[in-house]
């Protein structure tokens, strides 16, 4: 998203200049308000540039987080059709341990996701 910024950030500086170059024979107050949008464009992406590590970081953080919890709940659903199936009479009380542990492991991945984001400022 920061790499999209900045890309447009650019386009915007570079029209900016050109409706400058192009305003300035016509109306130089035109030229000049475009000049100053020219001169912001061009901050604002060097602020995007200098952040792009950190929205790479945030988005790996969160996937991988998202893909940790994914595996976890798989495995503990897998674990628990299996126990189960081994002893039916159980069934309530893994069903309950089930329940409970993705819960926790959904806790954590959601613990993770909030800090990349937070991380992403």
């Amino acid at each position: 998203m920061k790499l999209a910024h900045f890309t447009l950030a650019l386009i915007a500086g570079t029209v900016f200049v050109n409706i400058a170059s192009a305003a300035d024979a016509v109306d130089p107050a035109a030229a000049e308000i475009a000049k100053v949008a020219a001169a912001n464009a061009a901050e604002i992406a060097k602020i995007a540039a200098a952040n792009w590590g950190k929205a790479i970081g945030a988005g790996l953080a969160c996937g991988l987080a998202a893909i940790g919890a994914g595996v976890g709940i798989g495995r503990i659903g897998g674990s628990a059709v299996e126990s189960i199936a081994r002893q039916p009479e159980m069934a309530t009380r893994i069903f309950i341990n089930m329940i409970l542990t993705a819960a926790l492991v959904e806790g954590v991945a959601l613990f993770a996701v909030v800090a990349g984001f937070l991380n992403f400022k």
